[in-house]
């Protein structure tokens, strides 16, 4: 059986909240999309192209994969708008991945912090990586991504159902 992958990644760096424009409408700055590409480049090299991207509507995370997938060739991936992803709960994280195909073998969620963190922490299972687990306790900066893996079908994720492999983020 092959593992499945989950990538967590929290947007690249946005443009500081201004009273005018509303949160979700904060576009990325010129940091984050510099941020961006580089996490594309890294995902490429890593292999880490997702059949499917669930991706918040939020104007930051839709410019964080615009960019980052224009590095990852044309690999046909499933890219699906989740408004829900806006103001996330684990729960709700959790619900997406749930009702994936099984036969989807790598997803990735372009979101928000703490819910990237706070989901990769809750699905660590015992044997994760040490400093990863620690990383994503505290939370993670922009453009960082969680890799998680398991054998378990999508909709058996859960609590310590999967192996926090690595926290990573391109350098800037």
């Amino acid at each position: 059986m092959t593992a499945r992958r989950l990538v967590l990644l929290r947007h690249a760096k946005a443009e500081p909240a201004r009273g005018q424009v509303p949160d979700d409408m904060r576009p990325l700055a010129l940091r984050g999309r510099s941020q961006a590409g580089a996490v594309g480049k890294a995902f490429s090299a890593a292999s880490l192209v997702p059949d499917v991207a669930l991706v918040s509507t939020a104007l930051r995370t839709r410019q964080t994969w615009e960019l980052l997938s224009s590095h990852l060739g044309d690999p046909g991936v499933d890219v699906r708008l989740r408004p829900e992803l806006y103001e996330a709960s684990v729960a709700d994280v959790l619900a997406l991945v749930r009702g994936l195909d099984p036969h989807v073998r790598t997803v990735l969620v372009v979101g928000h912090e703490p819910t990237m963190a706070a989901t990769a922490a809750h699905l660590a299972a015992p044997g994760s990586d040490d400093a990863a687990l620690a990383q994503v306790r505290v939370g993670v900066p922009t453009a960082t991504w969680s890799l998680l893996r398991s054998d378990a079908e999508w909709a058996g994720w859960g609590r310590a159902g999967a192996h926090l492999v690595e926290v990573s983020r391109p350098g800037d």
